[in-house]
């Protein structure tokens, strides 16, 4: 079991910055994978960025691609987005999740975060 706790989320105008985190609970964080999603009102959850559990991979939507980071820190058990010159349409509920495959699918992923919300205004 792992639980997902995501912080970092507020209010930013447009080409500013925020750095996301996820505190992970369990000594196997390193196991898996984890991914960021997000959640616009009336919209699908859609994919963001992924990691695999030792870090060495790394993959993003092309929305987000140069502007936003995924990173993480096993030994802290913390996983992070940072995310650098947001737009209004990167605003969303943002979640973190783990699982045993880097990947763009939501359903691959066991373990969810309760989300934080991301208000980018213009």
């Amino acid at each position: 079991q792992v639980q997902l706790v995501e912080s970092g989320g507020g209010l930013v105008q447009a080409g500013g910055s925020l750095r996301l985190s996820c505190a992970a609970s369990g000594r196997t964080f390193g196991s898996y994978a984890m991914g960021w999603f997000r959640q616009a009102p009336g919209k699908e959850r859609e994919f963001v960025a992924a990691i695999k559990g030792n870090g060495s991979g790394t993959y993003y939507a092309d929305s987000v691609k140069g502007r936003f980071t995924i990173s993480r820190d096993n030994a802290e058990n913390t996983g992070y987005l940072q995310m650098n010159s947001l737009k209004p349409d990167d605003t969303a509920v943002y979640y973190c999740a783990a699982g045993m495959l880097a990947t763009y699918l939501a359903r691959a992923y066991a373990y969810w975060g309760q989300g934080t919300q991301v208000t980018v205004s213009s």
